[in-house]
């Protein structure tokens, strides 16, 4: 796997009109450490799997020592396109093994899946955490970090194999290193990499680093360097090497300068416009490719240790009421505690928020099997738990966008994060079904594997390079309780007040009311809408059903790429608008067929317009949001748009018992029509 992922990161670079010559300039720093670790780490492998009695009865300290030199590498480094990603899978890997004392943990069930004989899983560097025989999970299975293991069966006919979450990771992350190394020159990578460190030492729009535009007569281009010279810190941080014979010099006023001359390459205009491209710039960005990387993984975990959450329950209780009662109870935290998030939030720093949330998820869904086990009902107030975390997650997710990506490119970036979202809607419920199917009685494993796609999402996160930013909180220390209280009633308050003084987005909190609410009844009457009102054929109603979520979901895929390509060149209010009026004539259009076909065709128009007023949506917040204020007005937001959709879940079902199904989705998809159209009326919302 790892091969092929490395074979298919070269070749889409070079099909995107990259120079492999590229890789030769790349600077790495202390790659020493990285190439000495590589050596480490597969010798003992090797040493031990033919028959060396010293590497087997040192393997623990080998392998240990190896991982420490090959993650100190790439944390240096983690500047590099796919290098944080690589950082996680390494990690992974490095506590299976020594969790193992030097064993990989591989689960034989897997092993069986991928079409491999049991004899495959003998061999000295493996050990069996989990077996057929013994019921697939033994009781001491995590704690021999067997999620942590080769437990995703490969059954693809000549490379059948098992992999661990960790080799996923380092795959992907060596892949999409050479390929985002082979689309840019060295200059690009050498400069991107200053910006970053830049941007962790707060030195943006600074005087450490100033490039003197290139020289196209000759094809050369002269770098110049500064550094301010204040006890070497941003000096040393910046040009990352000695101050010795033929390095910079240093002048008499304190200031570092350094002159290098380099070929520039000229560029193919192909690989120029895919460089122009705003998600391969995005992509190209290490703190945004961490970022959303993240955000895919923690929500294909998600979706795993959903569809095993509601199995579950199911098979404990048999109840359908039960079932829902447990996503009922995930949706109430956004209506109680949304504001209250917000707040807490602008008076931290955003990525630590992001990293505290994503550990504190990750030991949550731990627990969630042991207690359903225990006592269902102690399930309930752990999921609770979980997206109560969550609530302080998003707002803290998009107060950072802005801080870690230009101002024109906001629109492609919520763009970009919705669509990997989208994928895990699509894709995600796929891999979690036949997952969940293979884990059979096993479930609990579910958990586990998202409680590690946590832990990657924070570390990743963790990689993220984002200036430190000022804030004006009260202070309130050695004032008591009661002032406190005061001085965090009044940042809601003002937080409450530009709010409701902004009038572009107090309508567009409104509108968005309205369209949540029409989601929510929605969500509840769209399984009776495929049972009473569609002709299903040969189909069951529970096909009819997943057809038309699916169709959505490719509809909001489809949208969200298309309005991460064209929205930057769009008015963003008149996209909302645009969007709400299409959303709600869908929904509206629904009821009056009953023709699968073409109900899937009005889902899938369903999904499309919901991307063009969410994506838009989110970036008229950020752009005439204050930084300081962001989390407050975002957790506001939130709760009175989820809180909406919490009441919506709670209505529905009654109204649909009431008037049936299909009409209450007809009403209020014209209630969303009527709400995009109050936009037209409203000159700030129009031309925002």
């Amino acid at each position: 796997m790892l091969i092929l992922s490395l074979v298919a990161g070269l070749v889409l670079g070079m099909v995107a009109g990259g120079r492999i010559e590229n890789l030769a300039g790349v600077r790495l720093r202390l790659i020493q450490l990285l190439f000495l670790g590589l050596v480490l780490r597969y010798a003992t492998q090797f040493a031990i799997e033919n028959g060396n009695d010293i590497a087997d009865a040192l393997r623990l300290p080998l392998f240990a020592g190896g991982f420490v030199l090959l993650l100190i590498g790439l944390w240096v480094n983690r500047e590099q396109p796919g290098l944080p990603l690589a950082f996680v899978g390494i990690l992974l890997n490095a506590v299976a093994i020594v969790t193992n004392g030097g064993f990989m943990p591989v689960w034989e069930p897997s092993v069986l899946a991928a079409g491999l004989p049991a004899t495959e899983i003998g061999s000295a560097f493996h050990r069996i955490v989990g077996t057929v025989t013994s019921g697939g999970i033994s009781p001491d299975f995590l704690a021999q970090a067997g999620p942590l293991g080769d437990i995703i069966p490969i059954p693809i006919p000549f490379i059948r194999n098992v992999a661990s979450i960790g080799d996923v990771f380092l795959a992907a992350g060596l892949a999409f290193f050479l390929f985002a190394t082979t689309v840019r020159n060295p200059v690009e990578l050498e400069e991107a990499g200053l910006e970053a460190i830049r941007r962790r030492l707060g030195v943006l729009g600074g005087t450490a680093l100033d490039g003197l535009p290139a020289d196209t007569s000759t094809g050369t281009a002269q770098i110049t360097e500064f550094g301010t010279y204040d006890g070497g810190l941003v000096t040393a941080a910046t040009l990352e090497r000695p101050l010795s014979l033929g390095g910079p010099s240093v002048g008499s006023e304190g200031t570092v300068r350094e002159q290098r001359w380099r070929p520039l390459p000229t560029v193919p205009p192909i690989l120029e416009r895919v460089r122009r491209h705003p998600y391969v710039r995005l992509a190209l960005d290490s703190s945004f490719s961490a970022l959303w990387t993240g955000q895919l993984i923690s929500a294909l975990g998600d979706r795993i240790h959903q569809v095993a959450l509601a199995f579950v329950v199911l098979e404990a209780t048999r109840s359908p009421i039960a079932v829902g009662a447990i996503f009922l109870v995930a949706t109430l935290p956004n209506l109680l505690f949304g504001p209250i998030a917000g707040t807490l939030v602008d008076r931290w720093d955003h990525r630590e928020v992001m990293i505290v949330s994503d550990l504190l998820r990750a030991g949550i869904v731990l627990l969630i099997p042991i207690a359903a086990v225990t006592n269902l009902a102690l399930a309930y107030p752990l999921v609770f738990l979980v997206t109560t975390v969550s609530i302080f997650f998003r707002p803290a997710k998009g107060a950072i966008l802005p801080r870690i990506v230009e101002s024109d490119d906001l629109v492609p970036a919520n763009s970009a994060l919705w669509v990997g979202e989208t994928f895990a809607d699509i894709g995600g419920y796929v891999i979690a079904g036949l997952f969940v199917a293979l884990l059979g009685s096993q479930l609990p494993l579910a958990f586990w594997v998202d409680s590690v796609t946590y832990v990657a999402s924070a570390l990743l996160i963790a990689s993220i390079a984002v200036a430190p930013m000022g804030r004006t909180v009260a202070a309130t220390v050695g004032r008591g309780a009661r002032a406190a209280l005061a001085a965090f009633g009044g940042e809601l308050r003002e937080g409450w007040r530009f709010l409701r003084g902004d009038a572009v987005l107090l309508a567009n909190t409104i509108q968005a009311t309205a369209g949540q609410f029409m989601l929510g009844i929605f969500l509840v009457l769209t399984p009776v809408y495929a049972a009473e009102s569609l002709n299903l054929g040969l189909l069951s109603d529970r096909e009819a059903y997943a057809f038309i979520e699916g169709a959505i979901g490719a509809g909001n895929m489809v949208g969200g790429f298309v309005i991460g390509l064209i929205g930057a060149r769009l008015a963003l209010g008149r996209m909302v608008i645009l969007g709400y009026i299409v959303t709600g004539a869908m929904v509206a259009l629904l009821p009056l067929t009953g023709n699968l076909s073409l109900a899937l065709g009005i889902a899938f128009g369903t999904g499309v317009g919901n991307l063009a007023f969410v994506i838009p949506s989110q970036t008229l917040f950020q752009r005439r949001t204050p930084p300081e204020l962001m989390g407050r007005v975002l957790g506001l937001r939130f709760s009175v748009v989820f809180g909406s959709m919490t009441l919506a879940m709670g209505v529905g079902g009654v109204l649909g018992q009431m008037f049936g199904a299909a009409p209450v989705i007809g009403v209020f998809g014209l209630v969303t029509v009527a709400a995009g159209i109050g936009g037209l009326l409203v000159p700030a919302v129009r031309d925002a």
